[in-house]
């Protein structure tokens, strides 16, 4: 399993483009101060010894072994054991509704971004737990089976948006089943559902459903997006809205009566989600309830280090790029390493 020990550094590639975009601003200058002060052909004959290309050459070395510094700093590793571990702890079915209504900004910034980072700090806490995702919108299909790996499930949840399933709906009854049905066997592992929804134009019996799970031992909390006043739901890439058959915005309002019946007919709590962390905290609070069970995992541990090519060929590189002037030398020319219309 390859993986990176220290990501954070991975932002620093954003620095790229923008060295990229000043050297190709400062050429651009270069050529136009150039042609403001004479004849480019009659400079070229003056400059003899001016290369065009050696510096573009000396730019991209520098920025490929930027890159592999920079990757080097993450810290590239590869797992090399596998292993079978045991843990204390639950499994956490996230059930999560990516329907066109989840786009509407009733919270900031929109309600399906909103339950992203709600997930996501409850990932970010968790330890020895279980969690697996289930999204669905007139359709339902797991998106991340039931798993320890923590990593691949904000992977997974960062990819998530209401492009992933042409059928629109909310058919929270389906999403529930086949949440339920994604668990270990284990019965003696405490097991809980957290269905994120708006609640709207739901097509199935969620109640139902809801109440089933629990019947199997599966605990239903729901956290409810949006606000009863509703909001529009805007068109992506436009400033425009959804509209009815009528030509009249179309406003999605949260159906706080069906989240609340659903979590009571699965024995959990619902809470409304705003834009404060009040959500997280009460969901987390229950969860840290329901009693830890032996789990069992299979993790990579033992890792490999594997930054010592990139960081070889990253000092290759700048050895190469000191040794490779930005003027011609006429002896090294001869060579032909540079093709001889470079001149400028």
């Amino acid at each position: 399993m390859f993986r990176f020990a220290d990501p954070e550094y991975l932002v620093l590639l954003a620095v790229i483009p923008v060295l990229a975009a000043v050297f190709i601003y400062r050429r651009i200058r270069q050529r136009k101060a150039i042609r403001n002060f004479g004849d480019p052909d009659l400079l070229a004959q003056l400059m003899p010894n001016v290369s065009r290309i050696r510096p573009i050459v000396k730019f991209a070395m520098l920025s490929f072994a930027l890159l592999l510094v920079i990757i080097v700093l993450a810290r590239p590793q590869f797992g090399t054991k596998a292993q079978e571990v045991k843990r204390q702890g639950i499994e956490v079915m996230v059930v999560l509704d990516i329907s066109n209504s989840m786009m509407a900004q009733d919270v900031q910034p929109n309600r399906l971004e909103k339950a992203k980072q709600v997930l996501s700090r409850l990932i970010d806490q968790m330890k020895d737990d279980k969690v697996g995702m289930v999204v669905f919108a007139g359709d339902a299909f797991t998106q991340l089976p039931i798993t320890a790996d923590y990593v691949s499930a904000k992977i997974f949840l960062q990819s998530i948006s209401p492009k992933l399933i042409a059928r629109q709906g909310t058919a929270i009854g389906s999403a529930l089943e086949l949440a339920v049905k994604s668990f270990t066997p284990n019965d003696q592992t405490s097991k809980a559902i957290i269905l994120i929804t708006d609640g709207e134009n739901h097509e199935d019996n969620a109640v139902e459903a809801a109440r089933m799970a629990t019947d199997k031992g599966v605990v239903v909390h729901v956290i409810g997006m949006g606000r009863p006043e509703g909001a529009p739901i805007p068109i992506d890439g436009s400033m425009s809205f959804w509209k009815d058959n009528q030509g009249n915005v179309v406003v999605s309002k949260l159906n706080e009566q069906m989240c609340q019946d659903i979590s009571a007919a699965g024995n959990g709590i619902y809470v409304r989600a705003d834009n404060t962390n009040a959500a997280y905290r009460a969901v987390s609070s229950e969860l840290d309830t329901l009693a830890k069970s032996e789990l069992s995992a299979t993790v990579f541990a033992d890792y490999n280090e594997q930054f010592q090519s990139f960081a070889i060929l990253a000092l290759l590189l700048l050895i190469i790029e000191y040794f490779v002037l930005e003027r011609i030398n006429k002896r090294l020319s001869r060579l032909k390493i540079f093709d001889l219309k470079e001149k400028m």
